[in-house]
């Protein structure tokens, strides 16, 4: 008959001690940042100029009639990021694949690949939107689009494809190379490769920095606003233009806030547990 596992008084101890000294770090650290926020309330409050900032950016009443336009133009953020994100992930895994071909054969496709990459890094992304978004439309070609919101999604897709692309040809370059040559000794052809053994094992290692473009993206959305669509920053801008009162980019502000914090929170999830599974 097995006897049942107890702890040693000493182990017991020590569990004691850890959970005092998290506990006592805890409540320090809760402090600390307590009387922070309190100082930094106190200096603002305090300003001369305060009463004044109250009334153009905190007012409840210019809250209230924005919110409901601001929405509305948020959803057309949301929108253009749930469009744009599946793009850049299949254009910037594909040119991390073309990057990766070494048969001499496919040179053409590598460096088009390469000057792709360089291209659109090179340019920043809010001169790539207005290039898209008034030179597409000036060309007057047939079934060229003229809607602002498809011309942002077609430069926010080309600039953060490039991005991308590195993030995936990083990811499939942390592979070890026996891991390929079991592969393909095993008779898997290159293509069978990268889809059975790379390509799962590299997605995995790279979804937090991912994340990180994406809660980039979601953010750079509001750039379509540069060239008419009417998402959240043109919503309230267009509030604050009727009003003189700029509360309206308050509520623009707290929507994008609600939406990037808990992408950021669950990439900081995942680091943590790729680094839990590693052994870090």
């Amino acid at each position: 008959m097995t006897t049942a596992w107890v702890k040693s008084g000493r182990q017991v101890e020590r569990e004691r001690v850890r959970k005092s000294r998290a506990r006592r770090s805890a409540s320090v650290a809760t402090a600390s940042t307590i009387i922070f926020l309190l100082l930094i309330a106190g200096v603002v409050v305090n300003a001369p100029g305060w009463p004044r900032v109250q009334e153009t950016f905190f007012s409840p009443e210019h809250f209230v009639r924005a919110l409901p336009d601001v929405l509305e133009g948020f959803l057309l953020n949301v929108k253009i990021f749930l469009i744009a994100e599946p793009l850049i992930l299949v254009i910037g895994l594909l040119l991390a694949l073309v990057r990766g071909l070494k048969a001499p054969v496919f040179f053409p496709l590598r460096a088009l690949a390469i000057f792709y990459v360089d291209f659109f890094r090179g340019i920043p992304t809010l001169l790539l939107i207005y290039l898209i978004g008034f030179g597409l439309p000036a060309l007057n070609l047939v079934g060229i689009p003229s809607d602002p919101a498809t011309l942002g999604i077609i430069a926010l897709t080309l600039s953060y494809s490039a991005y991308v692309a590195e993030v995936f040809r990083s990811g499939i370059e942390s592979i070890h190379p026996s891991q390929v040559a079991s592969a393909r000794s095993l008779g898997l052809s290159h293509a069978k490769t990268m889809r059975f053994v790379v390509v799962p094992q590299a997605t995995r290692r790279v979804v937090p920095p991912l994340l990180n473009d994406f809660i980039s993206l979601q953010k750079d959305t509001a750039l379509v606003a540069t060239i008419g669509a009417v998402e959240a920053l043109r919503a309230a801008q267009i509030h604050a233009a009727k009003t003189f009162n700029y509360t309206s980019y308050l509520v623009a502000a707290l929507l994008f806030i609600l939406l990037t914090i808990p992408m950021a929170r669950f990439t900081d999830y995942l680091a943590a547990r790729t680094q839990r599974r590693r052994g870090a």
